[in-house]
């Protein structure tokens, strides 16, 4: 269920140092442009789908997880077509795939439910393979992992079958 949000909240500093301990350098851009990507389409919130096109734009290793150079090209298209169209339908509105409770607990301002529990995936993974800081391809795992937010719906119409991306990443 999609639900009106109202404007931008910052994250609170202390959460936002905390959470720049926990990631590489790398995702820590990729979670600036996905940002700066919310704040320029004029949506309430980062959400799954900015997540998504901002580890796709900035992440070779991301790419490299992908089935082919085709696959990369046709997400990068529907993810840019959002702004200019596909994704008008989500404006003004908060991503909540029901994976969590809507208020995420010492959640992240201005994030959407689905982008917090990606996150706090991602994290997780990250510790499962003795890394001390989670990468971009930790976070695409998590985001491919939910079937329900907004950056599985972009890979789906991009042709990309998110279980099967989440079991090559896996190393399967």
């Amino acid at each position: 269920m999609q639900c009106p949000t109202s404007r931008v909240t910052e994250t609170p500093a202390a959460l936002r140092a905390d959470l720049d301990a926990r990631i590489t350098v790398e995702l820590a851009s990729v979670v600036a442009g996905a940002r700066r990507r919310a704040h320029r389409d004029g949506d309430g919130q980062i959400d799954t789908a900015h997540l998504l096109h901002s580890l796709v734009e900035s992440d070779p290793e991301v790419r490299d997880v992908f089935a082919d150079d085709g696959q990369v090209v046709r997400v990068l298209g529907y993810l840019v077509q959002r702004s200019i169209g596909y994704g008008l339908r989500w404006h003004g509105t908060v991503e909540d795939s029901g994976a969590m409770p809507r208020v995420a607990p010492g959640g992240l301002g201005g994030w959407s439910p689905p982008a917090v529990l990606a996150m706090e995936r991602a994290l997780r993974r990250a510790g499962r393979r003795g890394a001390e800081r989670a990468a971009g391809v930790d976070l695409l795992a998590s985001l491919a992992a939910d079937a329900e937010c907004r950056a599985v719906e972009v890979l789906s119409r991009a042709g990309v079958d998110a279980a099967a991306l989440a079991w090559r990443i896996a190393g399967g």
